[in-house]
């Protein structure tokens, strides 16, 4: 961002930028939203978005990160509840709760799927003890008693990379019964990595 809102009107214009883009995304592919479209869906002007966002990347880099820290607040809530699980359950678990938050997040989805977040975002989102990856790190280490090491940050990494990568094969499937191949395909062979 390129000022950080103090006022409630500068807030607010956040919000209008996020929501616009938002919709704009569950609507559209990500290559036909502009920041004029960006600024017309959120009811202002293309220097009051400048004033707050460089460009377009920008404004969904920080929608994605919004989404991630709010679904990381939703796995927190699932840790607790998952303390006597066995790790292949709790991370059947994880799967399912995040298809869950990709289905009742249109524009979130567009840009996970997508592969729309930038580098620097990715890396901040994928560093050890960050993100989903970070509570899945957090179970294993306090509950499993699996030892804390580069080791299994570099495994965390790998699961996460080729997770995401068969979620958006899974959701490439034509059918929900074939989606739901693919993700239990996905669960069985993470499970089979990590425990």
């Amino acid at each position: 961002m390129r000022r950080t809102p103090v006022q409630e009107r500068s807030l607010d214009t956040i919000q209008q930028i996020y929501q616009g883009t938002s919709a704009l995304l569950a609507e559209m592919p990500l290559e036909q939203i502009t920041t004029s479209r960006i600024a017309e869906a959120a009811g202002i002007s293309v220097g009051a978005l400048y004033r707050f966002f460089p460009d377009k990347q920008e404004i969904i880099d920080a929608i994605a990160v919004r989404h991630m820290e709010e679904f990381r607040g939703r796995l927190q809530r699932l840790l607790v509840k998952s303390l006597l699980a066995k790790g292949p359950e709790f991370l059947g678990r994880v799967v399912d709760a995040y298809v869950a938050f990709l289905d009742e997040r249109p524009d979130f989805r567009a840009i996970a799927l997508g592969q729309h977040v930038s580098a620097a975002a990715r890396s901040q989102q994928m560093a050890p003890g960050a993100g989903p990856g970070g509570l899945v790190r957090l179970f294993m280490v306090e509950w499993l008693g699996v030892k804390s090491s580069a080791s299994l940050d570099l495994k965390l990494r790998v699961a996460t990379e080729a997770g995401e990568r068969l979620i958006r094969y899974a959701y490439a499937q034509p059918t929900v019964e074939e989606r739901g191949r693919v993700l239990a395909e996905l669960k069985e062979m993470l499970s089979r990595y990590l425990f």
